[in-house]
């Protein structure tokens, strides 16, 4: 559906308005229209067509449209590298061939080029342009109650403690996967799935990388050693008395609920298991 009106920073489907020397002018139904460059056009494109383009903003502060899709949109986070540091600011790479600029006083710490840092993309009040914002904090909710346990969130990952990692879900609330319940690799600036674990009275939330709940593990876990086993001409070398180092390595689980789906797996005759191993059925 043709956007209403053309929104800074988001996805925009627009239909070509007119084809000129320097590019493609796409219009929204209010008939506002926006440059999209020579450099983003095809020879497929004709009037009348609808494009899904993303709007930002050029160097002289004119909205200007590209076919490009920035690692973030407007009032997202993203784990992004610094690119260059000037006096007043820093700029950083978002996808797109003009940088992200981060004004110095929206960092928590000086920049440095070649960094890696996490940023929320904001539109600015004061120039209306798209800048980015270190101090992602202030920009994280506590009224979580359209959380529900064991509901799947998005999750971006921001920092690392003696607890665990910290993360921001939905892009909206500040969550804590705990290490010892960490059964694969993940680091800073990853995006990944999980689930809510527990809703905190501090409005923070608890968030487990598997389902929560007996049915859901087992399913799971049992998927993924039958997965394994057909990876592997169904046979493998573990059974129950595999090391618990191993079995993490091998099927991102922990020993006791890689037991527990062994055992689901024998009562329902999928599987066979000796002191060599165990083999598909």
């Amino acid at each position: 559906m043709i956007n209403e009106h053309i929104e800074l920073g988001v996805l925009n489907t627009l239909k070509i308005n007119r084809i000129t020397e320097p590019g493609i002018y796409l219009e929204a139904l209010d008939e506002e229209v926006v440059l999209l460059p020579n450099a983003y056009v095809t020879k497929d494109m004709q009037v009348d067509d609808e494009l899904e383009v993303f709007v930002y903003t050029d160097s002289e502060d004119r909205l200007v449209s590209t076919t490009q899709k920035p690692y973030g949109m407007k009032d997202e986070f993203m784990f992004t590298r610094v690119v260059d540091v000037v006096d007043f600011g820093a700029f950083v790479d978002w996808g797109l061939p003009k940088d992200l600029f981060v004004p110095r006083n929206r960092q928590k710490n000086p920049f440095r080029d070649g960094q890696t840092r996490i940023v929320r993309i904001v539109e600015d009040e004061e120039s209306g342009r798209l800048i980015g914002v270190e101090k992602i904090t202030s920009y994280l909710s506590t009224d979580t109650k359209d959380l529900q346990q064991n509901q799947i969130v998005d999750l971006l990952v921001f920092a690392k403690t003696p607890l665990g990692y910290k993360t921001i879900i939905d892009d909206t609330y500040e969550g804590m996967v705990y290490s010892n319940e960490i059964f694969t690799s993940i680091d800073v600036g990853d995006k990944i799935k999980g689930y809510v674990k527990n809703i905190r009275e501090d409005g923070k939330v608890d968030i487990s990388l598997q389902p929560i709940g007996k049915t859901f593990t087992e399913d799971v876990n049992t998927k993924k050693i039958l997965d394994t086993l057909k990876q592997n001409h169904n046979n493998l070398p573990y059974n129950y008395k595999t090391d618990s180092e191993i079995v993490k390595e091998m099927f991102g689980m922990s020993k006791k609920a890689y037991k527990r789906a062994l055992t689901s797996l024998i009562e329902n005759n999928l599987i066979k298991i000796d002191e060599n191993g165990m083999e598909l059925i």
